[in-house]
């Protein structure tokens, strides 16, 4: 027997873009649907008021995930994703803002308590500020940890390590001595052309040579009728093999000298008749 639900099996987003962007209003910045959902893009000072619309008109009732995402090249380089999730309907969204290094977020603690762990996870990571998290503090790298790991400029290796010291019995901070240059990030593709010279390319800038050097005689390299006539010589002259016709050796004679075997006795081969020879047994 099948068994019915009020929600729809897959999400239909027809008339959903203009339905949400008409709630929002003056909040909403741009609004278009990538990979199957709705992204909407709102103004950072709104985000607040924008999930609440959401939530409390449009049902998506659940808050599932709030990431960073770092663009160094633009003034504000944070964008901050918040994916909303309507049981009611069976609808995903993602709506995201911007921020900058200095420019807080509003947290959304007062809308979804779980919003308190996912917001200090962006801020550890990226160093995202969110203003009104009542406990904004790092939740994923260690006590005393400096920098944030998923900035594009953060170094690969970091400047300290952590260890456990056997000697003092506890956990200790040390800088990390490596010979390779790891901690330089320039945002440059070398296929697209660097300010610098990449290693093994020291070469391809030289300038070709403005007068080649030419040989005016043959007898300058080496070459001519002298030189051919010498390379027809033939090397194996002397050889053994030659001297007596470059016939090949016959095989030599056998070392060994094995008398001959008298014949077998009898007609039926693996019996004890067939192994005698002369009447005696050959085992």
């Amino acid at each position: 027997m099948a068994t019915l639900h009020s929600a729809p099996r897959f999400t239909q987003i027809e008339g959903l873009k203009t339905t949400l962007s008409a709630a929002l209003g003056d909040h909403l910045i741009e609004a278009h649907e990538e990979h199957g959902e709705l992204l909407l893009t709102v103004k950072r000072d709104s985000i607040e008021d924008v999930l609440r619309i959401l939530r409390d008109d449009h049902a998506y009732q659940q808050l599932m995930e709030i990431a960073g995402v770092d663009y160094p090249s633009r003034a504000e380089r944070f964008e901050v994703v918040y994916m909303l999730l309507s049981l009611t309907t069976n609808s995903r969204i993602m709506v995201k803002c911007s921020a900058g290094e200095d420019t807080p977020v509003p947290t959304v603690t007062t809308l979804w308590p779980n919003a308190g762990w996912l917001e200090r996870e962006v801020f550890d990571m990226f160093g995202v500020l969110f203003a009104g998290n009542p406990d904004l503090r790092r939740i994923l790298t260690d006590y005393g940890f400096e920098g944030h790991p998923f900035r594009k400029d953060f170094p690969l290796t970091g400047y300290h390590e952590l260890r456990y010291s056997e000697d003092e019995k506890r956990v200790v901070y040390e800088p990390v001595e490596l010979a390779q240059d790891l901690r330089q990030f320039d945002f440059m593709s070398p296929w697209e052309g660097a300010d610098y010279v990449l290693p093994g390319d020291e070469k391809a800038d030289t300038p070709p040579v403005d007068d080649p050097k030419t040989t005016e005689k043959p007898s300058d390299t080496g070459a001519g009728a002298k030189t051919d006539a010498k390379a027809a010589e033939k090397v194996s002259a002397d050889a053994p093999a030659e001297k007596d016709g470059g016939k090949a050796a016959d095989a030599p004679e056998p070392t060994e000298d094995q008398p001959s075997r008298a014949k077998r006795k009898g007609k039926t081969s693996g019996t004890a008749e067939a192994t005698e020879v002369d009447g005696k047994d050959t085992k």
